[in-house]
């Protein structure tokens, strides 16, 4: 079983950053994949970045490449995700996510995903 709770989500101007943390709990959490995933109102909850549990190889969707900067520390049980450059359309709220195979996270099957967190809201204006 693993928890997440998510935190960092605000209000920020466009071209700000924010970091979200994801703080999970279980013994097992290093074993899993991490994502953080979004969903903006009205929208299908989207894919957005994850890194794998042993090798740290990432992922980004296209939308946020070069911008968004997924890491983890299996210490501290904790994944994060560094967001610059934010833009209007960045707004959503965010989820973290976990799950045991690699294809599941990176393909974005949100129907299939082990867990979630609650989900913290990013708000970017313009």
């Amino acid at each position: 079983q693993v928890q997440l709770v998510e935190s960092g989500g605000g209000l920020v101007q466009a071209g700000g950053s924010l970091r979200l943390s994801c703080a999970a709990s279980g013994r097992t959490f290093s074993t899993y994949h991490m994502g953080w995933f979004r969903q903006a109102p009205g929208k299908e909850r989207e894919f957005v970045a994850a890194i794998h549990w042993s090798v740290g190889t990432t992922y980004y969707a296209d939308s946020v490449k070069g911008r968004f900067t997924i890491s983890r520390d299996n210490a501290k049980n904790t994944v994060y995700l560094q967001m610059n450059s934010l833009k209007p359309d960045d707004t959503a709220v965010y989820y973290c996510a976990a799950d045991k195979l690699w294809t599941t996270m990176t393909r974005g099957n949100v129907g299939v995903i082990d867990y979630w967190g609650k989900g913290t809201l990013v708000t970017v204006s313009s």
